[in-house]
């Protein structure tokens, strides 16, 4: 009798395990179903996904050689207008030698004009012998500076230099 209610106990205690064990297998087969819904639906978001990168991927592609292709057809113009300053620059240089020129020959003929002026007024013989050494005082001196090369003449005299230098160098770039 002991061995019939050890071998009852048993099969009762083996029978609960067994439903204890269909009711977790029953919770891991709902889980495991559960898992492979939520990776379907992860696939699917990703292939959406990369069908958006890629479309994207191409679209910026396209965008890049059209930028690079608009860059290219620009290129010339850039060119045009760096070429147009350098040359603004040099007609605004070369204005500037002209106008140095121009004058320095108007300063050169206003001094030419002085002079003769000054020669012919008339010469009044002094009366006080105060007045006969300041003349003769000026005469001396006078002459002196007009043999002197004055500094404005000297420094027009290198600007005329350099615009003839200047223009025969541009004669020689256009060649």
């Amino acid at each position: 009798m002991l061995t019939q209610i050890s071998v009852a106990i048993i099969a009762v205690a083996f029978a609960v395990l067994v439903v204890y064990l269909i009711k977790t297998l029953k919770a891991a087969t709902q889980s495991l179903e559960k898992v492979t819904q939520t990776l379907q639906e992860v696939r699917t978001t990703i292939d959406e996904l990369s069908y958006e990168v890629k479309q994207t991927i191409r679209n910026t592609n396209d965008i890049t050689v059209d930028v690079q292709h608009k860059m290219k057809q620009i290129d010339p113009v850039m060119d045009t207008v760096r070429n147009l300053g350098e040359a603004l620059s040099e007609v605004t240089y070369a204005v500037k030698q002209i106008s140095a020129g121009m004058v320095s020959r108007f300063k050169q003929a206003r001094l030419e004009k002085k002079q003769p002026v000054e020669a012919e007024q008339p010469k009044h013989l002094p009366l006080t012998a105060e007045e006969r050494t300041l003349q003769s005082y000026d005469a001396v001196y006078h002459q002196q500076e007009q043999s002197k090369p004055s500094k404005s003449r000297n420094w027009l005299a290198y600007v005329d230099t350099a615009i003839g230098l200047w223009n025969s160098f541009r004669r020689q770039k256009a060649r």
